[in-house]
Order: structure tokens, then sequence, then C-alpha cells
């Protein structure tokens, strides 16, 4: 099996960006803005010289930090004091500054200097910031800004603070994919006696395992005797060379920015499946309140209408045409129906229905996405009732076309019904033929029974029992019409719950599935 290939730097940018507009109106404001301030700002740096990392020198007040900076470039630029903070301003000393003045105007770095040549060192400009408990805020909040925005962090530390909660805390901890760019520095170790300082190094290893940094590199060194520096030097030397310090911080970023997301939206698994069978408790619900089962009942019930004004006893088909046909007074296919407004029990029906659908395709998702889900499948209630009467209106019933047996029932009807009129004129003359006391002119007979009479009792006769064949016939067509009515309905109702309800859930649901499968890009690393 070959293994999986690991996103390029720019696919987990592009995945962080695309996963924070998912997010937009969903999660905290906060981690969507600092997820698109990291795209943002990986932009901007990836645009600015890829020969030079910036290395920042971080730490408390009287840990050495400008110390180490001056022993570090050979210079005495920083101002060194013990307990009171000196460094008031960001200073940056480079050892190959042609190239490196546009990214110094990036991170706002105004004091600028250039140390002797070093071939090792070429393409590093190291940072002085300024203490990051200083009691001075505007100090404090130089050093988060660079903080957040320097290729590489080499944390100063000294024997008496370094356990401080102040650093782990708000600093290292949160840090903790970064542990490709940082170090970190025991500062001072001449103060401590020679057994102490393996006993605190060891215990500085364990509290940046604790803050989840273990690996991070951690020397002991001291500015004032030259202890340890050889090696610092060495380290930033080895990470300058590669040239790819800004895309680890960059990397780094993403991946922390991802984590915040991944945080408020609660996802830190897939989603789970939704729960299923939602469509046909919603449908049931819609159709009952869009009136399909009184619907249904009057397509049975004008089928059977029209059938019997169509092969009904022809003396009497009049009067079916004095009846309302039951599917003509629903007014259906004009674009609305004449139906009644849903009850106040349908009503509630409908919005249990779309709040279990909802919650339904919420099933396995964690909050505060499930709530956007449940939001976006009653997001349209108010526009159901009409999409419900406007699809039941254009629904195709198949109600209009008479069925061929109609035609010939119709004619059969007739041709009984022209006998029996036959019959009945041939006995009416008769009878006048005999109360004017002419001639009786002979009369055939069929059987016992004279043909007058056998033609008007024997239409008659079949009349009707053509006639309840024939409406026989016609209940169970309107059966069947029923059906298929109901099942042309019930689609047109799904149509609009998958529509406005489901539709826009699944959405919301698939946007989450595309929102965990982005993070997790642009966690890979």
């Amino acid at each position: 099996m070959r293994p999986r290939r690991r996103p390029t730097l720019d696919e987990r940018l592009s995945a962080l960006g695309a996963a924070a507009a998912l997010a937009e109106g969903r999660l905290d404001e906060a981690p969507v803005e600092h997820a698109r301030a990291v795209v943002a700002r990986a932009g901007a740096r990836a645009a600015l010289s890829a020969e030079h990392s910036v290395a920042a020198l971080a730490g408390a007040t009287g840990s050495g930090k400008s110390s180490l900076f001056n022993a570090l470039s050979g210079t005495d630029l920083a101002d060194v004091g013990v307990t009171r903070p000196t460094t008031s301003a960001a200073q940056a000393v480079r050892w190959d500054p042609e190239g490196s003045g546009p990214l110094l105007d990036w991170l706002r770095v105004p004091k600028r200097h250039t140390a002797e040549p070093d071939t090792a060192l070429s393409g590093l400009v190291l940072l002085d910031l300024p203490d990051h408990d200083s009691i001075e805020v505007a100090h404090r909040l130089e050093v988060d800004r660079l903080v957040g925005v320097v290729d590489m962090l080499v944390w100063v530390l000294d024997p008496q603070k370094y356990a401080d909660a102040a650093v782990h805390e708000r600093y290292l901890r949160p840090l903790a994919r970064h542990r490709d760019v940082m170090v970190v520095v025991l500062n001072q170790v001449d103060r401590l006696p020679g057994g102490a300082v393996a006993r605190c190094l060891d215990d500085l290893r364990r509290l940046l395992a604790d803050d989840g940094l273990a690996g991070v590199p951690v020397l002991g060194v001291s500015a004032r005797t030259g202890q340890g520096l050889p090696e610092l030097r060495a380290l930033l030397a080895d990470r300058v060379s590669a040239r790819r310090l800004w895309a680890a911080r960059l990397a780094a970023d993403a991946a922390t920015a991802a984590d915040g997301l991944a945080k408020a939206a609660g996802s830190t698994a897939k989603p789970g499946k939704p729960a299923g069978g939602l469509a046909g408790p919603l449908t049931t619900a819609l159709a009952d309140a869009a009136g399909v089962p009184a619907i249904v009942a009057a397509v049975g019930k004008a089928h059977r209408h029209r059938a019997a004004a169509a092969t009904g006893w022809p003396a009497t088909r009049w009067l079916r045409r004095l009846r309302a046909d039951p599917l003509r007074r629903l007014r259906l296919g004009g674009g609305r129906t004449s139906l009644p407004a849903g009850t106040a029990v349908q009503k509630s029906a409908v919005d249990l229905a779309v709040r279990e659908a909802g919650a339904g395709l919420a099933t396995g998702l964690p909050e505060p996405w499930a709530r956007s889900v449940r939001e976006a499948a009653r997001a349209q209630n108010d526009e159901l009732a009409e999409a419900l009467d406007k699809a039941v209106a254009a629904a195709s019933l198949d109600a209009a076309r008479r069925p061929r047996w109609w035609t010939l029932a119709g004619v059969l009807q007739w041709v009984v019904f022209a006998a029996a009129v036959v019959g009945a004129l041939w006995l009416f003359a008769l009878f006048l033929v005999g109360y004017l006391r002419l001639p009786e002119p002979p009369t055939p007979e069929a059987g016992d029974v004279p043909w007058p009479t056998a033609l008007l009792l024997g239409g008659v006769l079949a009349g009707l029992l053509l006639a309840l064949l024939f409406r026989g016939l016609a209940w169970v067509g309107g059966r069947r019409r029923a059906r298929k009515a109901s099942r042309a309905l019930r689609a047109a109702v799904a149509d609009v719950g998958e529509r406005l309800v489901l539709g826009p859930a699944e959405d919301e649901r698939a946007r989450f599935t595309e929102f965990t499968g982005d993070l997790a890009r642009a966690r890979a690393g």
C-alpha cells in the first residue's frame, strides 16, 4: 500500500482558509478570524525573503536575554540590566543585510544593526524582544505581536524563574505545535553548582513535556562566561541553513489555527451517521397538512361520479350532472388550491416532524454545528404552507383521462335504453289502437311475451343491471386512481420536504463534513 502523500504548505493553508469560510457564522468569531489572519500572514510572509530566517530572543526580566543577544552578535547593542526592563523596543542584528529590509519592515522592527560577516549565520536575523513580564503594557503587546510572527523562537529562561507559570501557561503551552521552530535556553548556568545544572535542565525538560513540547532542544548557556554559546550558535546555524524555518513556522501556525477551529466546533473525530428513515414521517406530516388525504378521497369520488355520468342509466344521468364534481370543487391545477389551511393540530405535527428531521440529521455532530443543522431544517418553515399548496395544485393526478370502456359502456346503455323506448312507444301505439277501437295489428312475440313488452322490460332491466356492473367497475377504478394520485401527491410533498427541510439540513451536514476534511488537511504535519 502506497503511503498517503502529505499535503504541501500551500494546500494546508488553502484548507485552513476553506475551513474558516465554512465556519463563518457557525462558530465563535475569534477562532475564525484567527484562522483567516494566519492565512493572510502566510501570504505576506511567503512573498518576502525566503533566504532570511528571523529568530527572536524572548524572556522575562532578569533572564539575561539582552546579554545573550550581545554575546551571539558579538556586539554591545543591547542595554543590559539585572532587575529592571532595559529593552523597550525590539531590535535586530543581521549577518547578511541584503534583502532583509522588506522583511523587517513587515515585522515593524526599525532598529537594525549589522554584525560581522559569519558564513554559518548568513541569512539569520536575530531579534532582541522586550521582556514579556514588563510592567509596561506596550512592551508586553510588542512581545505578543512578534512572538506571533517570527520564524523561530528562542526562549531565554533563568534558573530562578524557569518554572514560572506565566511563561508556561501564556506562551509555551499555547505554542505546543511550534516545537520544530523553538529552542529553550537556560541562561546563567554559571550561577549554579556543577551538579545542579543537569538537574535543572532535566526538570525544565519535564516541564516542557507537560506543555506538549517534548523534544524541543534545551541548552544550558552562560552569556557571561560563554558556556554553551558554541552549541547554541551551531544550532541556530543548522536551523537557518535549511532556509525553511519560515515555512515550518507557518505550518505550525496553520495547525494551531486549525486546532482552534476544531475546539470551537467540538470536532475531534469524523461525524457519526445521521438517523435513518427521516423522510417518511416528514412526508406524512406535510401530506396531512397539505390536505392530501382529502384530495385522494376526492379523486376516488370524482372517478365514480364521472363514471356514473358516462355509463349510468341514460334516463337518470342528468341527475348526476346536478351534483358538483368532488375534484373540481378543490380547483386543482391552477397554481393554487381552495383547500382550507391546515388545522392547529396539523401545523403542530408538521413543526414536530421538521424538528425531528433536523435532530435526526444532526445526530453524531458536535455542538454548535448540530444546532446549525437543526436551524437549517427549520429555516424555511414559513414557506412550507405556500410551497405545499402549489406542489399539490401542480401535481399530475391523471384524473381527467376517461377510460376507454366508458365510451363502450355508454353506447351499450344507449342501445338498451333505445330498446326500452321502442318497446314503450310500441305499447303506447297498441294502446291507442285499442282505445280508438281500430283493428288490432298483429304483435310478434318472444316466446309467450309480446315483443313490445320484452323490449321495454328487457331494456329497463338490462340498463339497471349494466348500471350496477359499471358502478362496481368504477369503484375499482376509483380506488386504483386514488392510489395513483396518492403516490403522485406524496412525491410532490416529499419534494417540498426535501427542498425546504431535508435538503438545507443535509447541505449543512455536508458543510461540516467538508469542514472536518479541511481541518484534517490543515492539521496534517
